[in-house]
């Protein structure tokens, strides 16, 4: 009796492919609405899914007609009540950084997305402890692949050269530039007084303002990199993927340009 009914279901090679691309999708939506409100109410769909499927397969038609016009009205609440983690899942999966960083797990995507980008990083250095000697505080942007064309646009386009004394210049606390992000592209410092997403990381020390919280919002959406200067401390924070590194020194700072840009 029980081996027929172990072989009553049937599970084919796709069916297998398709449990796994569903756990991936999870695990990424589960570490995306993690430490925030929306993962109470992810908790709370999942529950409703499961109950409705129970009633459907006990049967229950009136139940089971009832929680579906709930699950098919709802699609649109979901979207809705989700529109931040979604714009947020969309945008990684977008970023080129995307399957370089997970090529590692995933042996049948082997194709290299990766360019040298060419970066004046020694100015950017010097300026950097210079205006952490004098705790001026400082945003600075370094688009990769993606250009943050939408976050130009907010600021003051410039298409200058990167120069140390700019770059101070541009962060002097009575410069009319200096409060916003600075973004630079293709060794080009494109524009300043730029306004960024700020994150909602829960994670980030309430000790940090909206320079760190902007530096992380940014690097959340795209694969840019962040250097933020304190204005409070004159400490050197760094910014990745949505992660922050504080109290860097200039060494480690060219460190790390040097290998996320390569």
């Amino acid at each position: 009796m029980f081996p027929e009914i172990l072989f009553f279901i049937e599970i084919k090679f796709l069916d297998i492919v398709d449990i796994l691309f569903v756990a991936f999708l999870l695990y990424y939506l589960y570490n995306l609405l993690k430490g925030t409100v929306a993962i109470n109410i992810f908790f709370g769909i999942v529950a409703f899914y499961l109950l409705w499927k129970l009633v459907t397969a006990l049967e229950m038609r009136l139940l089971s007609e009832i929680f579906g016009a709930f699950i098919s009205v709802g699609f649109i609440a979901l979207i809705v009540v989700f529109q931040p983690e979604i714009r947020k899942f969309l945008l990684m999966l977008g970023t080129p950084g995307f399957i370089h960083k997970r090529r590692k797990r995933f042996l049948f995507w082997k194709f290299d997305m990766s360019k040298p980008v060419d970066l004046d990083i020694d100015q950017i250095i010097i300026a950097c402890q210079k205006m952490s000697e004098s705790k001026t505080g400082a945003l600075i942007i370094v688009a990769n692949k993606s250009r943050l064309e939408q976050y130009v646009e907010t600021g003051e386009k410039l298409d200058a050269d990167i120069s140390e004394p700019l770059i101070e210049n541009i962060f002097f606390k009575n410069s009319p530039l200096h409060d916003g992000a600075m973004i630079i592209h293709h060794n080009k410092i494109k524009a300043a007084r730029c306004i960024l997403p700020v994150s909602s990381n829960q994670k980030i020390p309430a000790s940090l303002g909206l320079r760190h919280r902007a530096a992380v919002g940014v690097t959340e959406q795209s694969d840019s990199l962040a250097i933020v200067v304190s204005e409070e401390t004159g400490g050197i924070s760094y910014a990745k993927g949505g992660e922050l590194k504080t109290k860097i020194q200039p060494n480690q700072l060219k460190s790390y340009l040097l290998e996320d840009l390569s």
